[in-house]
Order: structure tokens, then sequence, then C-alpha cells
């Protein structure tokens, strides 16, 4: 340190420490000022309190990095070492941590571009379930059989996402086959008066029932009804229950796949 400041005297050294001492608090009022703000707009910007204050300390300890290299400069030290060290520290751990920083960053775009939020079902890289936490690095679903299933975050982001709770209706689809020998228009009335009896199905969205598909033991009715997310489940089983039992009441044919063997002797 005496190399640093030989031949300042007294009164440059004096200077120099008054000089530090200014930077150091006006560094410190602008870092607050700055770190004030930023906190304010990640508030507003409804991040995850966890990424929130992660980012807060990130910045907070860049800034102070600076502040710190400008008050050595003034008293005369070389900082390009310090600023060398700085960046391949940075450099190693960012190799290091590769795979854990592409998480983060994929866990700042799910929380900010908001894909699904908690409570959701969704299907990605290759599971379903009830998202339960949209962590830093990974994220937490929830199966129907309550198993726990913890996803990287990258790999939502690098693939498909399905989310059958983004809107609040979903249409229902069903196939009903029945036999060559039914009356078409007598099937279709009983499936729409079974469709038009459940209280469940959005019937001002309209409904579908058509044929639609002869297949090779049956013709196969298209039914297409519209419901509430939440009802989704209930109108899929009550439809295919009731469906079912009304056919049987009108004595109309379900059949089933079936092979004739032919025997010669």
């Amino acid at each position: 340190m005496s190399g640093v400041f030989a031949g300042v005297g007294i009164v440059g050294l004096i200077v120099i420490l008054v000089q530090a001492l200014v930077v150091f608090v006006v560094g410190k009022l602008i870092i607050q000022l700055v770190m004030n703000t930023f906190r304010k707009m990640l508030e507003k910007s409804k991040l995850d309190p966890m990424l929130r204050g992660f980012a807060v300390s990130v910045v907070n300890f860049v800034l102070m990095f600076i502040l710190i290299i400008a008050i050595l400069r003034i008293f005369g030290i070389d900082t390009s070492s310090f600023v060398a060290m700085f960046g391949a520290a940075t450099l190693a751990i960012g190799f290091a941590l590769q795979g854990n920083l592409s998480n983060f960053a994929s866990g700042v775009m799910l929380v900010s571009f908001k894909p699904f939020k908690v409570g959701d079902y969704v299907v990605t890289s290759g599971h379903e379930g009830a998202v339960v936490e949209i962590g830093m690095f990974m994220s937490t679903l929830k199966t129907p059989d309550n198993k726990q299933i913890l996803i990287p975050n990258s790999s939502i982001t690098g693939g498909s996402i399905v989310n059958y709770s983004a809107y609040s209706e979903r249409r229902v689809d069903l196939k009903i086959g029945v036999g060559y020998d039914s009356d078409i228009n007598q099937v279709k009335k009983v499936i729409q008066d079974v469709i038009d009896n459940n209280e469940k199905i959005l019937l001002d969205k309209g409904t579908f029932v058509r044929m639609g598909e002869m297949a090779d033991s049956s013709i196969n009715f298209t039914v297409r009804v519209w419901a509430k997310t939440e009802h989704y489940w209930d109108v899929y089983f009550d439809l295919n229950e009731e469906i079912k039992e009304k056919l049987d009441s009108a004595n109309i044919d379900i059949p089933y796949p079936h092979v004739t063997v032919d025997m010669k002797k």
C-alpha cells in the first residue's frame, strides 16, 4: 500500500480518503435508490417472491462490486486483475451450473409468461397432473392417483405444454356405435334427449349428433357437447352411462366386434 501512496503526502492522502468516502456515500445512496426502484418494479410485475429475492440479491451484488472497483481506482490500485478474476470466476461458475442456470432461466419464463398456474391440469414432458408448485429450478405435478412428479423447468419450456385448465369451457367428444339395423333418426333422437336433460351441458353453445362412420360391425355417431371445465368428466361419464341405458330401453342394438368362422368339410 505504501508503494501506491508514495510521494502523495499527508494532504494528498487526506484528499484521496475524502474522495473515496464521498464516492462510497454517494454510491451507497445511488445503489439504495436503484434497488428501491428495482424492488417496486418486481412487485408490480407479480414475479414469484422467491425469484424476486434472488434477482434483488444478484443486482445488489453487481452494483456493490462496481462501487468497490471505483473506490479502489481512487486509491490508485490496478483493478484490472480483480475484474479479470471476477469474470473468470463467473465463467467457471456458469459452466459448472449450466444446467441449473438453464432451469432457473426457464423458471423465470414460466413465471413471467404463465403458460399455466398452480392448480392447472397439464401434460408436459411426457407427464400429466395438477400443478402443485412452480419452483426456481423445477416444477411439481401431482397425478390423479396422488403421485408427485418433479420436472426440470428447462424440460417444460423446451417442449409442448397442454393445459386442460386454460379455458373455462371444454368440448366433450364421444363416439357411439350402434348396429346396422338401427334407425338413424331414432338413434339421434335418443342421444339428443339425453343431452337435453343433462343440466351440466352448455346447451347455448350448441350440440352435435351426426352419423360419422360406417365401421366394420357398427355405424358410429359423433357426439359433441360443451361443458364447464370443472364438469368435463362428470358430463363425459354421465353421457356414456345414460346413452347406453336409453339405447337399451329403445331396443337399439349396440354391437361388439365378432368373427364368423365357416367350417367346410
